[in-house]
């Protein structure tokens, strides 16, 4: 059993580690907070789960409909998902943005819970069907920096 343990938290660590590896943002503008990021594994977003890859999540220009976020492709030209969120709060701003993931278990890909722009202390909690938030509110978050 202990074996076990000690094989998940390797497996947990080497899941955050590539994350930090591959998690540069490029910020474009603070209005949009246009933010790319590179998966190394599929992630789970409300309503579907994406593939490793590269995406830009982008708010509409229309500051009165920041409850949604906009899932692009690398190069822009698709959009995959527009999710709603409601807002999170953090208690200090930092220089780079951060994702939250809530850790589904071996068979299921890691959910984004949080997403927050660098220099905000107000970011977007993704909303999920109540039985999959009921689930992610008691799994086990790791936050992941984005660095620059």
């Amino acid at each position: 059993m202990k074996e076990v343990a000690v094989v998940r938290n390797f497996a947990v660590l080497a899941l955050l580690l590539a994350f930090l590896i591959v998690l540069p943002a490029a910020r474009a503008d603070q209005a949009n907070q246009a933010t790319r990021v590179t998966f190394s594994q599929a992630v789970q977003i409300p309503g579907r789960v994406l593939p490793a890859g590269t995406y830009w999540f982008i708010l509409p220009e229309n500051v009165s409909e920041h409850y949604e976020v906009r899932i692009l492709n690398a190069d822009q030209t698709m959009v995959y998902a527009t999710v709603f969120t409601t807002n999170a709060e953090r208690a200090q701003t930092t220089s780079h943005g951060s994702f939250t993931f809530a850790e589904r278990g071996s068979s299921q890909a890691p959910a984004l819970v949080t997403w927050f722009y660098p220099g905000n202390t107000t970011g977007h909690e993704f909303l999920y069907p109540k039985q999959v938030q009921k689930e992610i509110a008691k799994d086990k978050r790791d936050t992941v920096v984005a660095g620059d």
